[in-house]
This record gives C-alpha cells, sequence and structure tokens, in this order.
C-alpha cells in the first residue's frame, strides 16, 4: 500500500489493533520477547541500523552508526517502534534550531526495552518497557521545573534535534524524562501516544472544560484530530469537528457529535448554530492561519482558544476590542509534561483510545517525509526499527 492511499477508517483502525494485540496475554508474550533479546549486555552490538541526515533537506541515508554509551543519568533503549511526526519534517528542513551533529538522527517517539541504565539510574532497570519522546532532558531546577512545566525549561534537551532521536535502533533519554509504557499496552500502538496523544491530551487539559460541555476540533480528521476526538470523548466533552467533506464519516465514528465543512462560507454562523453560542472551547490542530483566526470569531464568549499547530511564519491577527468584552482566552499549548504523559498513556491502555497506526519499515521513513510535503498523508505511520 502506498503512502498517499493510507487512509484507514475508524472501524478498520480498531479492527488492524485488535490484529496487532489480539488479548493481554499475547502483549506480554510480544514485550517479554524481545526483553529476553535485550537483558543480556553482551548482546549490545557496537553498531546499529539509522536513518540519517547531515544536514537540512539532505537525503535522507539509512546507515551503520555507533551504539551510543549511556551516561550516568542515561537509559540506552532498544528502540522497536518509533511514531512519525510532522515535527520531525520540521527539524530535517531545518526549521527549528538546535542541529549540529553529523550525522543527525530524528524521531521523538519511540518505544522499546531498556538495555543499560547510567550508574545513578534507579528508576528503571533492564528489561522495563521505556519511551522516548520530544522532550529528552530537563535542568530540573530552573522555575519552570520546579513547578511542573518541564517542558519550557529553558535547557530542555529535545530528541532529534539536540539529541539523536528514535529513528535508530539504539537510542539515549535522560531517566527522569523517559516515559513507563504499561504492560498491557502495546508497543507500536503505543508510540504515538509519547507525542501526538499526550499533545491534543495536555491542550484539552488546558482549555478547562467541565463535563458536558463543547470542544471544537480543526484539523479533525487527521492524526492528531483523531486523538483529540477520542481523549475528548473520554473527558467526558462533547465534540464538533471540523474538517473537509468527506471527513464526517470518520470524525462521526470516533465520537464527535457534529461535523462542519472547513470550506461552508457561513462557518462561523454554522458553528456558533449548531452549538447554541458557539463551543466552550476550541482545538486548533490545522496549520492555517484562517482557521486559526476564526475560532476566535466563532467561539463562545469568555471561551479558550488553544493553539497547538504550528504553521510557519503564521501571525495571529485578532479583533483586541472583541477579545476583551468577550473575555475570550487565547492559548498555546506545548506538548506535555511527564504527568500529562502518564495520564494519556493510561486512558490508551484502557482501551479508551484507537491508534490508528501503518507500520513501515526504517527505508520508507523519506516517503512518509515526502507525503507530508505533498499533503498526501493520513493517519499515523510508526517505523518498526528492525525491518
Amino acid at each position: 500500500m502506498s503512502v498517499a492511499s493510507a487512509r484507514l477508517s475508524a472501524k478498520a483502525w480498531r479492527f488492524s489493533r485488535l490484529l496487532a494485540f489480539r488479548t493481554l496475554e499475547d502483549g506480554r508474550r510480544f514485550s517479554g520477547a524481545y526483553s529476553k533479546m535485550s537483558t543480556n549486555p553482551e548482546s549490545i552490538p557496537k553498531t546499529q541500523r539509522a536513518a540519517c541526515y547531515d544536514k537540512p533537506n539532505d537525503p535522507i541515508k539509512i546507515r551503520d552508526i555507533p551504539v551510543p554509551e549511556p551516561g550516568d543519568d542515561d537509559l540506552l533503549v532498544k528502540v522497536l517502534f518509533s511514531g512519525v511526526c510532522h515535527t520531525d519534517l520540521h527539524v530535517w528542513q531545518g526549521d527549528l534550531p538546535g542541529v549540529d551533529r553529523k550525522p543527525n538522527v530524528g524521531g521523538h517517539e519511540g518505544a522499546g526495552i531498556v538495555v543499560k541504565v547510567g550508574r545513578n539510574v534507579s528508576s528503571f532497570k533492564v528489561g522495563d518497557r521505556a519511551g522516548i519522546k520530544w522532550i529528552n532532558g530537563t535542568c530540573l531546577s530552573c522555575s519552570e521545573c520546579r513547578q511542573g512545566w518541564e517542558p519550557n525549561c529553558p535547557k530542555a534537551v529535545v530528541s532529534g534535534l539536540h539529541r539523536n532521536g528514535s529513528f535508530q535502533q539504539y537510542a539515549l533519554v535522560k531517566a527522569t524524562e523517559a516515559s513507563t509504557i504499561p504492560e498491557k499496552a502495546d508497543l507500536a500502538h503505543a508510540a504515538p501516544i509519547l507525542c501526538a496523544g499526550v499533545t491534543v491530551f495536555k491542550a484539552l487539559k488546558e482549555a478547562h472544560l467541565t463535563a458536558g460541555e463543547i470542544v471544537a476540533i480543526t484539523g479533525a480528521s487527521g492524526g492528531l484530530g483523531s486523538f483529540a476526538i477520542q481523549y475528548a470523548k473520554a473527558m467526558g466533552y462533547r465534540v464538533l469537528a471540523i474538517d473537509q467533506k468527506g471527513s464526517e464519516e470518520h470524525c462521526r465514528e470516533l465520537g464527535a457529535e457534529w461535523f462542519v465543512d472547513f470550506n461552508n462560507k457561513d462557518l462561523v454562523q454554522q458553528v456558533m448554530s449548531l452549538t447554541d453560542g458557539g463551543p466552550h472551547a476550541v482545538l486548533d490542530i490545522a496549520p492555517a492561519q484562517q482557521s486559526i483566526e476564526t475560532s476566535v470569531q466563532y467561539v463562545r464568549t469568555r471561551g479558550t482558544v488553544v493553539v497547538i499547530a504550528l504553521p510557519k511564519g503564521v501571525k495571529l491577527n485578532a479583533d483586541v476590542t472583541d477579545l476583551v468584552l468577550r473575555a475570550l482566552t487565547v492559548k498555546g499549548s506545548y506538548v506535555g509534561t511527564r504527568h500529562d504523559t502518564d495520564q494519556a498513556m493510561d486512558f490508551f491502555a484502557r482501551g479508551l483510545i484507537e491508534v490508528p497506526v501503518k507500520i513501515i519499515p526504517l527505508s520508507e521513513l523519506a516517503t512518509v517525509y515526502q507525503a507530508m510535503i505533498d499533503k498526501k498523508i493520513s493517519g499515523r505511520f510508526v517505523v518498526d526499527l528492525w525491518k
């Protein structure tokens, strides 16, 4: 199946997950087999396969590179699966500063098994299941870290940006930022929770809604949007999905109560009419200036607009008088904390979130990037590092 044709319906997603992880015992046997492969230090090779590039926009090539040695506070994780995020594309294109290594390895949704620990580490042991997130390490001593806002740490180390990421068979993560993946969670499907899942979960928390209130989600049929609909429903919120016309069935199957075509010329009026005055909050996932600015118009008085999209070079234009008189809140939300990640993973492990994935070999990573550039991608792709 080509990347461009990899659109799966919500029903097919559920079926694919059942095939990949049919029972709890299947999942334990799956993880256990990998654990046995990984717990012997002598089995750690000197070199590994990785998807590498030397400078932004260089061709991504599969190379043999050295297996890194963990520092005193690190884990060495045998990465079995790694999700592919749009931010990986931004890093490769040079949109985010910080890459100064040759070669560079992207990836920040890595799920695998701990094979070696630094001498100061007591929170993980060899054989544990661990996740590598966007935030790979923080100082834990600055004002932001002390208040539990570690993603905003000015000294944060980012996977795939400041430190080689999870598109390699063995990757490092600071133990304090590694995520514990529950035994009953399938690793391939858990990988996207480490970024996509926690990002929308945190954004919903930032909206400060109460059960029964309405959240509008722009870009609702994409990978992040599909997660957002499910998390919103699991948290007790009502969902209005906004996306292209052909995605209505998909959004409704995931739990959206209403659907609005983003090409509708009367979008603002339709949203406000369907929700009797506007949604209480909006999650702006669609990376478009018009989408973000329009959401400020239809959100309910005293409502909150949470922006998680990163449209390059876009400036927000809003009517300040309207913001003040209607007491609106417009805010950004950036990934999530360690606690947020644990909570988002718990929702998944309890079966409340279905994770639609297409598993591909490492050699097809560049193809996925190109599909992102061409805007011909749907759903989430996960790399099997061992194929």
